[in-house]
């Protein structure tokens, strides 16, 4: 049962409001004023706030203000009622943060329809949906019964790559953004000492090449596949539109094109402060992390150097190195990590 918290100075409009919800099914806990309800909000987590403006000592305003500066309660939803009705009274709510506004009077249709729809975006945005095709295919068609264009479709095209078969390569244009829902690509290019770089390493759940897309510019670099793979191509005008779509939807989107960006910036940092050692324990490390319980790094040599930054040769001999102080074992392409906090300890001293 969801839990509203109604914060309203009007014995009669407080009563009211509070037995429609009800008998909606909502457990409802009433404040008379601000201070109070303030205090409600932080100790009881309500699923939802519905806050009259005009209130004694602590107005709406000011509880909205004080609960949006509180990590446990910013992302409660928050609907304002008012007997007002001039746009500037909504404009300031909702530029505060408020996600509705009804005006007194509100019939009991409205006042549950608004609720409903606040209690399912919140469901919405807090969902978490599987990494693949069907898990993006579910966000998509939710987001549409709310403000997604349903010309946006939900049924891409998906190619089978082998390894090795390239995906772009550097300098094209950018017609598709790129979402693995099996196997494992690389992006790379090549230094200036005429050496393959990689770039990025993506696996499945991972969205690739949309970087040039929100650059409006080309491919700076060329992808390639690892291992077998099953890609889905959505076009870029629908990549656009749910990027730049109203907050909530963009919002979600983007947290699920995040923690590749994230684990990309982290390694370039490495890249660039660490030692060949320190870059080859934190990849290992990085490779084990994404691996399933029980299974081993099976990553070429020359793949694994491209994702430390390094030659082949300098990778096999630091590879050795390892074996020998007995952090990993090598059994033919595979590389078993026996001693994890010993390739922290790499990374961290050297």
């Amino acid at each position: 049962m969801k839990k509203i918290l109604l914060i309203e100075d009007n014995n009669e409009m407080r009563e009211n409001t509070s037995e429609i919800l009800s008998l909606a099914n909502y457990a409802v806990i009433t404040a008379e004023n601000g201070k109070v309800g303030v205090d409600y909000a932080k100790k009881e987590k309500p699923d939802l706030i519905i806050c009259d403006i005009m209130m004694p000592d602590l107005d709406g305003y000011g509880v909205l203000h004080i609960l949006s500066k509180d990590i446990e309660t910013a992302g409660i939803p928050f609907i304002f009622l008012t007997a007002k009705a001039e746009k500037s009274d909504m404009r300031k709510g909702m530029n505060m943060g408020a996600d509705d506004y009804l005006t007194k009077p509100f019939d009991d249709t409205e006042l549950l329809n608004a609720v409903e729809m606040r209690l399912k975006r919140n469901d919405f945005f807090k969902k978490n949906y599987t990494r693949d095709l069907s898990g993006l295919i579910s966000f998509i068609n939710e987001a549409k019964e709310f403000s997604l264009p349903d010309k946006i479709t939900s049924e891409y095209k998906v190619r089978t790559y082998k390894k090795k078969d390239s995906v772009y390569h550097e300098g094209d244009s950018p017609n598709f953004v790129y979402f693995i829902n099996k196997g494992k690509v690389k992006t790379w290019r090549i230094n200036l000492d005429g050496k393959e770089f990689i770039t990025g390493t993506y696996e499945k759940g991972d969205f690739f090449g949309h970087l040039p897309v929100l650059e409006g510019g080309n491919y700076n670099d060329s992808a390639a596949v690892m291992e077998e793979c099953e890609l889905a191509l959505m076009p870029q005008n629908d990549f656009l539109s749910l990027v730049y779509s109203e907050h909530e939807i963009s919002a979600r989107f983007i947290k699920m094109l995040a923690n590749n960006i994230n684990e990309n910036e982290k390694r370039l940092l490495s890249l660039a402060y660490n030692s060949v050692k320190a870059r080859t324990a934190n990849v290992l490390l990085d490779l084990q992390k994404k691996a399933k319980p029980g299974e081993n790094i099976r990553t070429s040599r020359e793949d694994l150097a491209g994702m430390v930054g390094t030659s082949t040769e300098s990778l096999i001999r630091t590879l050795s190195d390892f074996k020998a102080d007995k952090i990993i074992d090598i059994e033919g392409r595979e590389i078993v990590i026996h001693d994890p906090k010993g390739l922290e300890k790499v990374v961290k001293f050297s």
